[in-house]
């Protein structure tokens, strides 16, 4: 599956379940996204709740931004470094991330990164509209952007 390809059905499934709970408060939806709800009330929603792991190891892990606004990708590729091809990166070059380099790729690898799992950083940038959150950015330039 390509980052473009799982982009457009996690929006979907994102879009879904916001639809489903319109009723909610914002604080509301916000805790609904909880790991541990989540994994009980949307199953489908991520393959990683078949097993009951953590993406990512925090205590309150809040799936609200299942990708993060600051990921940047281009399925053919952003730039070619050093004779490998960039398929994705950090725009905020967050200490925590790190890339993935094998003989001719370089994918930015994000799962030492809770930025986004965090609610006070969902509830900063908060939209009931995905799309509109994934399209924010702490830095105003980016390598990259992602799909519409």
């Amino acid at each position: 599956m390509t980052y473009s390809e799982w982009f457009e059905s996690h929006a979907k499934k994102h879009r879904a379940v916001v639809e489903k709970l319109e009723h909610l408060s914002d604080e509301e939806l916000i805790r609904y996204f909880r790991f541990e709800n989540m994994v009980k009330r949307e199953p489908g929603f991520c393959p990683l709740y078949q097993t009951g792991k953590k993406c990512h190891e925090m205590e309150i892990l809040n799936c609200y931004l299942c990708a993060c606004p600051n990921f940047r990708f281009d399925d053919a590729g952003l730039q070619e470094v050093e004779g490998k091809t960039l398929f994705s990166t950090c725009a905020i070059d967050a200490k925590e991330g790190k890339q993935f380099i094998s003989d001719q790729s370089i994918h930015q690898d994000c799962t030492g990164c809770t930025i986004p799992h965090r609610e006070a950083y969902i509830r900063k940038y908060f939209s009931r509209d995905w799309r509109a959150m994934m399209k924010h950015s702490d830095q105003s330039s980016s390598s990259g952007e992602y799909a519409e």
